[in-house]
C-alpha cells in the first residue's frame, strides 16, 4: 500500500515538474479523511428477538472508504458490541470485511453517542437495518451531534435505507426540522409492504411517511434498484442496493474521485434490471447470454417475482415484473411458484397463449399442483 503512494506520488511529480521526489518525500502526508459510522444498537439474537443493522450496508460502503482512503471509526447509541441481523456471510463483500481485523474490532467496541465530537470528523454514514427504527430517533445524544455536523461547513450527513430514520427528530434552535426542504430518500412505504413484514407492524412510523411529515422533499426511484439523492451536505440511498452508489456518492462530494472497482454481483444484477427497465432490454438479454456469471440470476428472477406477487400493481408494474422474469427464465431453473406467477400475470394483461405454455409445463411437471391444474383448465 505505501509502495503504491510513493509511485503515485513520484508519478505526479514527474508530469508536473512540481518539484524533485527527494524534496516531495520531504513533505507531510496529506490528512487522511476522518469518516463517523453510525449503526444501530438495538439488535439481538442476530435480529430474532430484536432487529440491528444491516451488515451489508456496513460493509459495501467500509469498503468504498477504506478503499478510498478514509479513516473511520463507528459509534452506535449506547456503544460496545452491536449486532446486525443475520446475513450472507459467503458475499465477497461480507468476506472481505470478516477477515478485516480492524473493521471487526470497531464493531465489537462502538464509540458511545453521548462522546463524539463533531469537530473530530469530515463526514457522517449512518448505516440502515430494521434496528434504525427503533433506537436513532429517540437518541438526544446523536441528535446534538448530527444537528451540530449539519451546521459545520463542508460536512456530510450520509444515511442509506432505514438510517435516515436518524434525521427525522432533529430541529435547529428556530424549531425547523433538519430535513425540511431537503431531498431525501430511504426505504419507501412500497418496500416496507414488500419486504419488512416482519418488524414493520411494531415500527414506531413508516420512514417514507415521517420523512414527509417533516417537510422533506421524499424522492424514491422504483422499489429494491440503486437510487441516491444528493441535496446540500445530505447524501442518502433507498434501498440496500443503493449502498456503494452511496458510498462512491459521499467520497465525490468529499473532492476524490472514488477508486475504480469491480462492481458486486447481486450490484450488478440489480443495475442489469434497472437499465432493462429503462428500455434497455435487448443489452440487458446479450449480457446475461454472453456474461451470466458476473450476475445473480436468481436475484434477477426473485425481483420480478416480487413485482408479480404486488397485489397493488397496475398493468405497468406487472409487465415490468413479467419483463425481468421473462429475462431471467432461460437461464433458471424450473420453478412452479414463479412460473404459476407469471402465467397468472399473463392472464391479468389477457395474454393467454403464454399463460397456457407456462401453465401446461407446470402441470406436466407438477402435476399435483392444483391452483395451475384449475388455471388452465378455466383456459380451455
Amino acid at each position: 500500500m505505501i509502495k503504491k503512494y510513493v509511485c503515485k506520488l513520484t508519478l505526479v511529480i514527474a508530469l508536473t515538474g512540481a518539484c524533485h521526489p527527494v524534496a516531495a518525500q520531504a513533505q507531510p502526508q496529506t490528512k487522511k479523511p476522518k469518516l463517523l459510522i453510525v449503526v444501530s444498537g438495538y439488535g439481538k439474537d442476530s435480529g430474532m428477538t430484536r432487529p440491528g443493522y444491516e451488515f451489508d450496508e456496513f460493509s459495501q460502503a467500509y469498503l468504498v472508504f477504506k478503499n478510498n482512503g478514509f479513516e473511520m471509526e463507528v459509534a452506535s447509541p449506547k456503544g460496545g458490541p452491536v449486532q446486525p441481523d443475520e446475513f450472507n456471510r459467503q458475499k465477497s463483500y461480507n468476506k472481505a470485511v470478516i477477515q478485516d481485523k480492524k473493521a471487526m474490532a470497531m464493531l465489537a467496541g462502538t464509540t458511545p453517542t453521548a462522546k463524539l465530537k463533531p469537530a473530530n470528523y469530515d463526514a457522517v454514514y449512518i448505516v440502515g437495518g430494521k434496528g434504525a427504527m427503533f433506537d436513532l430517533p429517540y437518541d438526544p445524544s446523536l441528535q446534538d451531534f448530527l444537528s451540530a455536523v449539519k451546521q459545520r461547513k463542508g460536512l456530510y450527513i450520509a444515511t442509506v435505507c432505514h438510517g435516515a430514520a436518524a434525521l427525522v427528530a432533529i430541529k435547529d434552535t428556530s424549531g425547523t426540522y433538519l430535513v425540511q426542504d431537503y431531498k431525501i430518500t430511504g426505504f419507501s412505504n412500497k418496500e416496507e409492504e414488500l419486504f419488512g413484514k416482519k418488524w414493520v407492524k411494531e415500527f414506531p412510523f413508516l420512514l417514507e411517511d415521517k420523512l414527509k411529515e417533516r417537510k422533506a422533499v421524499y424522492e424514491q426511484g422504483p422499489m429494491m434498484l440503486p437510487y441516491v439523492v444528493v441535496s446540500g451536505n445530505i447524501i442518502s440511498g433507498q434501498n440496500p442496493y443503493s449502498t456503494a452508489a452511496m458510498a462512491e456518492a459521499l467520497v465525490t462530494a468529499m473532492g476524490k474521485k472514488p477508486v475504480a472497482r469491480k462492481w458486486y454481483t447481486d450490484e450488478a444484477s440489480m443495475y442489469l434490471v434497472k437499465r432493462a427497465l429503462n428500455g434497455e432490454l435487448d443489452w440487458a438479454g446479450k449480457e446475461l447470454a454472453t456474461a451470466k456469471e458476473k450476475y445473480d440470476v436468481e436475484l434477477i428472477a426473485v425481483y420480478g417475482y416480487y413485482r408479480l406477487i404486488d397485489k397493488t400493481a397496475g398493468n405497468d408494474d406487472i409487465r415490468a415484473g413479467l419483463t425481468i422474469t421473462e429475462l431471467a427464465r432461460p437461464y433458471y431453473p424450473f420453478n412452479e411458484l414463479l412460473w404459476y406467477e407469471m402465467a397468472t400475470a399473463y392472464v391479468k394483461l389477457n395474454e393467454k397463449q403464454q399463460a397456457k405454455t407456462l401453465l401446461e409445463e407446470i402441470v406436466a411437471k407438477k402435476p399435483d399442483f392444483e391452483k395451475a391444474v384449475e388455471l388452465l383448465g378455466s383456459m380451455k
